[in-house]
């Protein structure tokens, strides 16, 4: 049986998407952020289930920090048969994020 490690959210990282939501930015978009600030590449599936967001949610975050160069992706081939799985990293170093939430992106 495969096993799969759940990563979730300490009350720190509550108290930084409560920060975030404060300075602006959306709540979803805060919780992605702060996950894959402490988680270096994930999977959406794994976006999914540390945020405790839905698929639809996790895909529309996704686009919009892509379209404004935060994170990129990878394809990474499937081990079997099936759709390709991508991998999520942030693009930026989150402190230059973070200035950038301060000049102004409302995400």
């Amino acid at each position: 049986m495969k096993q799969e490690y759940v990563i979730y959210f300490s009350e720190k990282e509550e108290e930084q998407v409560r920060l975030l939501f404060e300075m602006g930015i959306k709540r979803n978009v805060a919780k992605v952020l702060v996950f894959l600030a402490r988680t270096p590449t994930v999977t959406s599936r794994m976006i999914e289930q540390g945020t405790d967001l839905r698929q639809s949610e996790v895909a529309t975050v996704v686009q919009s920090l892509r379209k404004v160069g935060w994170i990129r992706n990878q394809g990474n081939k499937a081990k079997n048969k099936g759709r390709p799985v991508k991998i999520y990293e942030l693009a930026k170093p989150i402190t230059e994020i973070m200035n950038s939430i301060g000049l102004g992106y409302k995400g």
